[in-house]
């Protein structure tokens, strides 16, 4: 049966792919991503740094010449990057720790519990594990309830083996926080046109969004204030991110949907298309 555009769904299995970001200075970003952060060096070029694990892309990081001066405008507030387990944040906490890394706080939300970063160019970062989904506060209308308590450093750092240094394999992005300009306009495009679902609503501050029952893959804030101007070109910070679907039936079925809504997009192959939210911030769709 065909979906019509009113009961319209991703499908479950979408994630998040790779964020890209436009820096000043790309030696420095990509020495901070790889000895720092916790990432592996893919690809490497004058302009373009490519850093992942096990061979899968999370960042690239773009060179942009003639940078505009920071401003309040949209884009990221962070990247967050998942590990598979808790042993795998307490590596990552004890290496930050060593490293005197920028650790900006360390949190429990219920959910998940999560430590954040600021790379030196003012990109935010989150680095987390989720908790056994029956331990997430999931209420009888799907809503799924977060908290923001201190995180039990203690505890984290008592699992870890401190064998490792870098992230694992399976880690992942597994959401993007973004710095949106109206909070309204972003719900009804990340539920109504990309299909996701609503997970979480604070109000006239935060809304956060997922594709199948996770707490979340898009989180967006109006932190800022309303209605900021969107980034341009030569800013510095977010540049894309990607979405992927699980196949080439979501793929069309998404594309279809977006001509059905009137939804201006880009297909640039017949596996990937471009669209922009509200807020002006560039998406990519991908098949896996």
């Amino acid at each position: 049966m065909k979906t019509t555009t009113a009961n319209f769904k991703i499908d479950s299995q979408t994630t998040i792919g790779k964020v890209v970001l436009k820096v000043a200075n790309i030696e420095k970003l990509a020495a901070f991503y790889s000895e720092i952060i916790g990432l592996t060096i893919l690809e490497k070029s004058e302009r373009t740094v490519s850093l992942g694990v096990a061979r899968h892309v999370l960042l690239e990081l773009q060179k942009v010449d003639n940078p505009l001066p920071l401003t309040r405008k949209t884009g990221l507030f962070h990247v967050a990057f998942l590990v598979p387990t808790r042993k795998d944040l307490g590596n990552m906490l004890y290496h930050y720790l060593e490293a005197q890394a920028p650790l900006q706080g360390a949190s429990d939300h219920g959910y998940s519990e999560a430590l954040y970063l600021t790379d030196p160019e003012g990109n935010g970062i989150e680095v987390y594990h989720d908790k056994s989904r029956s331990e997430w506060d999931i209420r009888p209308n799907g809503d799924i309830i977060g908290i923001t308590i201190e995180m039990d450093a203690a505890r984290v750092l008592a699992v870890a083996d401190r064998k490792s240094s870098a992230f694992p394999e399976g880690t992942t992005v597994g959401h993007v926080h973004l710095k949106v300009s109206d909070l309204a306009k972003t719900d009804d495009f990340y539920t109504n046109i990309l299909g996701l679902t609503r997970t979480s609503d604070f109000g006239s501050q935060a809304k956060f969004f997922a594709a199948g029952d996770y707490h979340h893959h898009i989180g967006s804030n109006i932190w800022l204030g309303n209605n900021i101007p969107a980034m341009e070109e030569n800013d510095l910070g977010l540049d894309y991110y990607t979405f992927v679907v699980p196949n080439q039936a979501t793929f069309d079925q998404l594309k279809e949907h977006l001509k059905a809504t009137n939804t201006r997009f880009e297909v640039e192959t017949h596996q990937s298309l471009s669209l922009s939210d509200p807020s002006g911030i560039l998406i990519r769709v991908e098949v896996k």
